[in-house]
This record gives C-alpha cells, structure tokens and sequence, in this order.
C-alpha cells in the first residue's frame, strides 16, 4: 500500500519524488532567515502580552567593507612612516643662524680751512663737484640686472628696489633727516635686527654696533636745517649672490646738502655738507617677499665736521664761515672692551665749493 499522502496508484512518472521537493526552490536556508527584518512571536508570547503576531528585528550592525578597512590601515602605516622618518632621518635640520648685527663706522671729515658759503644753494651746487649730480631719489638708480644661479629676475629687482628704498629713506626723508622719526627705516629692517636698532636710538654707544648715524643720516636740529629740499645724490647699485639662498645688495653712494643755521631767515648764508655712504645690504627669499632688508656693513665719511665733536646720536655740521676747533677726536682706551677705535679724516678742500 502506498502512503498516506500518496495516490493510489501511486506516483504518477515524471512527478517529484515527494511533497519534499516540490517546494524546494520556496525552502531558506538558516543565514537568510537570521537575516530577515521580521520575527514571528511564539505562541507564548502572544499570549501573554497580546502581541501582533510579528515583530521588526533590529538592524543588524555590519561591518566596514573590505576596501575601507584596507584604505584605513594604509593611510595609518603610511602617517606612522612619516612620522619616523621625521624623527629619525639622517639629515639634521641646521640650528637656526644668530643675526648678524650691523658693522658701522663714522668718520667725521675736519674742514681745512672756513666752509665756504652763499645765500644761493644753487650757486653753491654749480661751483661744487655735485655740480652734475641728480636730484633726490633719481640719484640712486637701478643698475642692469640678470637672473643669478639661485634667484630669479623679478628676486633680484626686488632686492634692488628694497636696498633703493633704504637709502631714500634714510638719506633723504626730511623728517628723518631733523631727526623727528626713525619709523620709515625701522619698517624697512629684518625683524632680527631690530633689537639693534631701538638699542642703538634708546642707549646710543660709539662702539661700532649702537650710532644712530650708522643707521641713518641725522642732523642736530639746534644747529641746522636744510636750506634746499633738493638734495643732491649720486652712486651706484650693484647685486650679486651670496650663496644659494643670499642675494647680497652693495650700495655706495654721496649725498650733498644744502645747509644753514637753524631758525634763521631766508637772507642766510647756506653751506654744502656731503656725507658718503658705503651700505652692504643681505635678503634671504623672506626678506624679499617682505621687503625688508639686513643692512651688515654701513661705512659712513661726513663733513665739514669737527673731529671733536660726538658724531654718534647726530651729525653737527660746520656751518658757513666756521672751522674745525682745535683737536683730534676723542681718545681711544686700548684697555676698554667693546670700544670702537675713534676716527677722523680730513675734508679734502677740492672737495668744497669754490666761492
């Protein structure tokens, strides 16, 4: 006899072998139904708490993809390796340089004789060897330039125009000159000499590193003013490298003003003061995006002057139809430390106006 859930002829051929297979493509596997968003209660739940005969099963957490835990873990080996090879790497980073400070020296030019003067400024200009110099800032003229091995066209102009600026800022500022402010020169300093330079104006020393006349051109403004804004000026740019990461500026130029007593009128006499500047100015690729510069080197030679007199914190110029007082300039102690040797020269008398 056949089954009970079988015909009783049994079964037809070509059926399925059971009731087994003729629902097999419907059956789920254990993962698929671990899977599933509902979850039918037992009969013993819904007894007791009268529940729907489902529920929604929380979602189940997944982990990252593959990919991602890939890319997580290559992003940390390659943070670690840069890490290490900044600590450990064989070429040591080069201890930061101290600045260098600014080298100076002032020499006051003693008149041979009384300093010739007139009630014209341009008389005196025409009779002088300033005779042909240019006027103001179109004096200090930028040279041809070139790209060097390390710096490019635009690098070199710049380092030009910024020593350029320097100059007309220190030499030609009438503000500056009378001694009302330092600021425009100041701005144009690289921050590491700065130091120097309020120290130089707050406890001004005459030991080749502290004069404020190193710095800048300043007059005694209760003994003269400028008799002529138009000051005569001529000289010379030249750049060239350093090394590889210094362009170096060298700048010597001569500046000759028209002077007179101060407060006096109009009527007068002025007289001619020259002062020759020697400037060796440094950038670094800060200096020039910043435009500013380290001024090393300032040789300054001033006249007519009295070598007896301090030419540290102001120049005191002889004035028309004076003369240099009797005596060299003050006396050097060989002993003392951190002293500059005191100089003077002689204002050569070719050199003055001849009126």
């Amino acid at each position: 006899m056949g089954g009970p859930g079988d015909p009783p002829e049994g079964t037809p051929e070509g059926a399925p072998a059971g009731g087994e297979d003729e629902y097999r493509s419907v059956v789920f596997d254990e993962s698929f139904v671990r899977a599933a968003r509902l979850q039918e209660f037992s009969a013993q739940e819904r007894m007791a708490d009268h529940a729907p005969a489902v529920r929604r099963r929380p979602t189940l957490q997944r982990g990252l993809p593959r990919q991602a835990l890939i890319l997580v873990l290559l992003i940390a080996v390659a943070f670690g390796t840069a890490i290490y090879m900044g600590v450990r790497h064989p070429y040591q980073t080069p201890a930061a340089q101290p600045p260098e400070p600014l080298r100076m020296t002032v020499i006051p030019l003693a008149p041979q004789t009384a300093v010739p003067g007139a009630t014209s400024a341009e008389q005196l200009y025409a009779h002088s060897p300033a005779a042909q110099f240019a006027v103001g800032a179109d004096g200090i003229a930028l040279p041809a330039y070139r790209r060097t091995a390390h710096f490019s066209d635009s690098q070199v102009v710049a380092a030009l125009t910024t020593a350029k600026d320097y100059l007309v800022k220190s030499s030609l500022d009438p503000e500056v000159l009378t001694g009302v402010t330092n600021r425009p020169v100041r701005i144009l300093l690289a921050p590491q000499q700065l130091d120097q330079f309020d120290q130089s104006f707050d406890h001004p020393a005459a030991d080749g590193r502290h004069a404020p006349t190193g710095w800048l051109v300043r007059f005694d403004p209760t003994r003269a003013q400028l008799a002529d804004s138009r000051i005569r000026v001529q000289g010379t740019l030249q750049a060239a490298e350093f090394d590889s990461s210094t362009l170096e500026v060298i700048a010597d130029h001569t500046f000759v003003y028209a002077l007179k007593p101060a407060g006096s009128d109009v009527n007068a006499k002025a007289s001619l003061f020259t002062v020759r500047r020697e400037l060796q100015f440094r950038f670094d690729r800060d200096d020039l995006r910043m435009h500013q510069a380290q001024v090393v080197v300032s040789y300054v030679q001033a006249g007519p002057l009295a070598c007896s007199e301090d030419s540290v914190t102001h120049l005191h110029p002889l004035l028309a139809g004076q003369t240099a007082k009797a005596g060299g300039p003050a006396g050097t102690d060989p002993y003392a430390t951190g002293s500059a040797t005191a100089l003077c020269g002689s204002l050569a008398t070719s050199s003055q106006p001849r009126v």
